[in-house]
């Protein structure tokens, strides 16, 4: 194992193999292929179904401020729209501000992509299956939500260890909302294909996940759907990258 990718399993203790993509530094954990529950049943939206998956790799953390500041440079691709993205004191925190286009753009550039919305969500639930990242029941300190906030926003990327995944993703619940690949439509989950689900082929909404640091436990539950134009930015949202 290149030396790297060792340290990189030692510090953050995922047992699942991990690359680092040149481009842009990204830390991804393999995902095995396979079969599980999507879906919880808790809205219309999301009812409960079985989904095959192959084999991909997902970031463990979302891309950080210092990385999309590197991008930033490179193309001369607009800035997000805040004033911290180019401060060093968070330069180790999720970039915010950027467009499911901006993201887009990005993971072109890096070589990698956007998550599909059952990657994203088989990733978060852990080989368990579980409601959160960490287990079934609601533990508001695991990750950074409306509950423990206090007077700030987002956390470090690699923050709250003990809500990490059990396939090694860092915040899948709180922090950023986070986009993926697919559009987004209500009644897609009664029809969608049972294997490598991709989304509509259109719509005007683009699919995100995972709550924020201004959510609350139901927002942050892996299976929650929500959605935005592919334009919109805001100040609790960005993403992590696949391959």
């Amino acid at each position: 194992m290149p030396l790297v990718r060792q340290v990189a399993a030692q510090r953050y203790q995922i047992e699942y193999p991990l690359v680092v993509n040149d481009r842009d530094g990204s830390l991804l954990v393999y995902v095995p292929p396979g079969e599980f529950e999507m879906g919880d049943g808790e809205s219309d939206d999301c009812p409960k179904h079985r989904v095959w998956l192959d084999g991909y790799y997902i970031g463990v953390f979302a891309v950080t401020n210092a990385q999309y500041q590197r991008f930033v440079r490179a193309t001369g691709h607009r800035a997000p729209n805040n004033n911290r993205w180019q401060d060093k004191s968070f330069s180790d925190h999720p970039v915010t501000d950027v467009s499911w286009e901006d993201a887009s753009e990005y993971v072109q550039w890096s070589g990698l992509r956007l998550p599909s919305e059952a990657e994203w969500e088989k990733s978060a639930r852990g080989p368990g299956n579980w409601k959160y990242p960490w287990g079934d029941a609601w533990d508001a300190q695991r990750c950074r939500n409306a509950e423990n906030k206090g007077s700030e926003t987002t956390c470090p990327v690699y923050g709250y260890g003990t809500g990490v995944s059990g396939y090694g993703c860092y915040n899948a619940s709180g922090n950023v909302w986070e986009w993926c690949a697919d559009w987004y439509e209500s009644g897609y989950y009664r029809a969608s294909p049972s294997r490598n689900p991709r989304g509509p082929e259109g719509g005007s909404d683009r699919v995100r996940r995972g709550g924020s640091w201004y959510s609350d436990a139901s927002n942050c539950r892996a299976a929650y759907r929500d959605w935005y134009e592919p334009g919109y930015r805001d100040v609790d949202l960005g993403f992590r990258p696949a391959r």
